[in-house]
């Protein structure tokens, strides 16, 4: 999303559709590196939509419009790419495939109601993907698998698709085989035909090779056994075994409810260089991928969380759409990307917009009514206007102000919160500071954008270290923060976390506090002694006072306290909190007319230094408590790495077959880069979460560091 009514070679205008069976909205998913982005431009260029397609190297794709994008050679953020094929409307969702970026991964999931898999023919399926596609799963959502850049070097189609259905599962069957000896052709199973893209897209249609009809055969049966064994009609596998042969309508019909259904995953082998395959995939999309009104939308209620009745993809039904995205642009401001699940949006009116539940990420609770202006369809970059958008698409919106990222938009009449999707955690913290004082301002600024735009980034303004914490899903992710930040004008760089520690004493102690000055007229009088003691970790400051006699007055005992409660607050030794203490006040002296507060304030703080000097300090860090989900081939190398880290293991435990959580306590000193490694250790299979546990001393061979 971005500069509006940009050309950039755009051939089509902006579709509308008037129904939502009209509309296909499909979520690319697969690693970094895998084609996704340059397969999108290619369908792009064969629906006309496009006159050329553009070029990941030469930073010129429709998707890969940021900056950064194109600074990293990959995708950094979700964008919509719309195309239109057979009188259907296709939002292809293009998302990001390194880790870092799983946010702008899971915003796509929601956005759409079917996932396309980009795997590379030569590069196998990686642990990560077989992770999003167990979670697809999980919720039933339709599938379908691409092998792209079927023309590398060291690609194997037929070898691809074997890792594939060994890592998916059941269900997971070839449409389509390279022609033998034909880079350029396909070979359709369930029609016996052969698609050649010899004189490019579309292709030409021919008879197979003889020699090549019994691996076609064997691999139809294959199919159809698939197809079959998940058709409605118990009788197909009857006449089927009886040798009867399956009519191709009917194969395919069912074909399309078995994928809707999100029981059968057909696999396409595609290579968007050579255009090979894309027609294929096009009718997949357009005929295999359900519409909105075949997938279950997600559950709202009233803004305060009483229940509502159901939605259902109505155009004519109240609204309630979501934003799964937000950016902000330097020409047009705030570009809210929205997916209707009901009703239809059009410009000039108002509507509500709530947001709830991400306070903890900087995301205070809001329920605003705003008006839309206009409507847009967004082109990557490109944003066309169109007159309204109805239940089941996709559109952009500008200068919502109070929009963001995952809050609700509906009628102000009727207004609704939709249940949120999982947000992932940001674990890798990064202080950020203003080069100049000029800055400060742009700083903030930028990162209350940044913030609003990304749900996935926290803000931490840590009062006791007086820094500036930016928490971030990984190294990529904080690059992107950072250029961001310095693209909106804010010249900032970075410097070590700092962890808040704290101090106790080392035993028990007695201290002696004097404070006597005269220097002429009305002077200052106050002595006080008091004994100290260590008390149990989270027990916090205890004051008590045994002064017998009115040795100390009574009115200046509350004068002790306060003086020893703020040096507690400076700290003594090396300037950390002093928690966990139990002071008691047993005598002192009073002079009747020079002591005053101020003098018995001073007199507790000297006191408490004293008793500090003579028993020594302990300096206490925090530790957190830690949860690692882990493949069991890593759980070695992970229990070894805890142990580096000073972490206490707790206990593991059995979590699904193949996987082993482990409870540690680690130091937070310790998880500064612990995304990073852990990532690095497992092949980015594991995941942790923590959360502060305790304060416990410091090893001295540490705190000497």
């Amino acid at each position: 999303m971005g500069t509006k009514n940009a050309e950039n070679g755009h051939a089509a205008g902006a579709v509308t559709v008037d129904r939502p069976e009209e509309v296909r909205n499909i979520v690319l998913v697969g690693p970094s590196n895998s084609g996704k982005t340059t397969l999108v431009e290619a369908l792009l260029a064969a629906t006309g939509t496009v006159n050329r397609a553009g070029s990941v190297p030469e930073g010129t794709t429709i998707c890969d419009h940021d900056p950064a994008a194109v600074r990293q050679q990959r995708s950094v953020g979700l964008s919509v790419a719309p195309l239109e094929h057979r009188d259907v409307k296709i939002n292809l969702i293009d998302t990001p495939g390194y880790a870092d970026f799983v946010g702008e991964l899971r915003a796509g999931l929601r956005a759409a109601d079917a996932a396309l898999f980009v795997v590379c023919a030569a590069e196998g399926v990686d642990p990560g993907t077989v992770a999003l596609w167990q979670e697809c799963d999980a919720v039933g959502m339709p599938r379908a698998v691409v092998i792209a850049r079927t023309d590398h070097h060291r690609a194997d189609v037929e070898a691809e698709i074997t890792a594939c259905r060994d890592a998916f599962g059941e269900g997971v069957l070839p449409l389509y085989l390279p022609a033998r000896e034909r880079p350029d052709a396909l070979v359709g199973l369930i029609t016996r035909r052969v698609f050649d893209y010899g004189a490019g897209y579309p292709p030409a249609v021919n008879d197979p090779d003889p020699a090549d009809i019994a691996r076609i055969d064997q691999a139809r049966n294959e199919l159809i056994e698939g197809i079959i064994a998940e058709s409605e009609d118990e009788s197909l596998m009857d006449h089927y075994l009886a040798g009867e042969e399956i009519g191709v309508d009917t194969l395919i019909s069912d074909l399309e409810t078995a994928v809707a259904r999100g029981t059968f995953h057909p696999v396409i082998p595609v290579c968007a260089t050579t255009s090979v395959g894309l027609s294929e995939l096009l009718e997949v999309l357009t005929r295999g991928f359900p519409s909105p009104l075949e997938h279950p939308l997600p559950e709202v209620t009233d803004p305060v969380g009483k229940a509502h009745a159901p939605i259902t993809a109505d155009p004519d039904g109240p609204l309630v759409a979501e934003v799964v995205r937000t950016a902000v642009d330097s020409y047009v401001g705030r570009v809210s990307l929205v997916r209707v699940f009901s009703g239809t949006l059009r410009p000039e009116r108002s509507v509500h917009i709530s947001g709830h539940g991400l306070a903890e990420r900087g995301h205070e609770d809001h329920d605003v009514d705003e008006r839309v202006a206009h409507i847009y369809s967004p082109l990557g970059s490109t944003l066309r206007e169109v007159p309204y958008c109805v239940a089941g698409d996709l559109c952009a919106l500008t200068k919502l102000g109070s929009a963001e990222t995952g809050d609700t938009v509906s009628d102000p009449g009727d207004p609704v919160l939709m249940t949120s999707w999982t947000m992932p955690e940001p674990l890798l913290p990064m202080a950020v500071v203003a080069k100049t004082r000029s800055d400060e301002d742009t700083l903030a600024r930028n990162l209350s954008r940044l913030v609003a735009s990304d749900p996935t980034l926290r803000l931490e303004r840590n009062a006791e270290t007086h820094q500036l914490v930016v928490w971030c899903m990984g190294e990529a992710h904080a690059d992107v923060v950072l250029s961001r930040l310095q693209a909106g004008g804010a010249e900032v760089t970075t410097e070590p976390v700092q962890v808040a520690l704290r101090e106790t004493f080392a035993g028990k102690a007695t201290g002696h506090g004097r404070h006597v000055k005269q220097s002429g007229g009305h002077g200052q009088y106050a002595v006080c002694d008091i004994e100290v003691e260590p008390l149990p970790r989270g027990t916090g400051f205890e004051f008590q006072e045994k002064v017998v006699g009115g040795a100390v007055p009574h009115q200046f005992i509350p004068s002790v306290e306060k003086g020893i409660r703020a040096q507690l607050e400076k700290g003594i030794a090396d300037g950390f909190p002093i928690v966990d203490l139990r002071v008691t006040l047993v005598d002192g002296k009073a002079h009747s007319v020079d002591s005053s507060d101020a003098a018995f304030q001073t007199a507790g703080a000297l006191a408490l230094k004293e008793a500090a000097s003579s028993v020594g300090m302990t300096v206490l860090e925090p530790l957190d408590s830690v949860r690692i989900r882990i493949p069991d081939e890593h759980l070695g190398a992970v229990l070894g790495d805890l142990s580096s880290r000073r972490g206490r293991v707790l206990g593991t435990e059995a979590d699904e077959p193949g996987i082993t959580v482990v409870n540690a306590e680690v130091p937070a000193t310790e998880l500064h880069r612990y995304a990073i490694d852990l990532r690095s250790l497992t092949s980015g299979t594991a995941a942790f979460t923590r959360q502060f546990a305790r304060y416990d001393p410091q090893p001295e061979r540490v705190s000497s560091r």
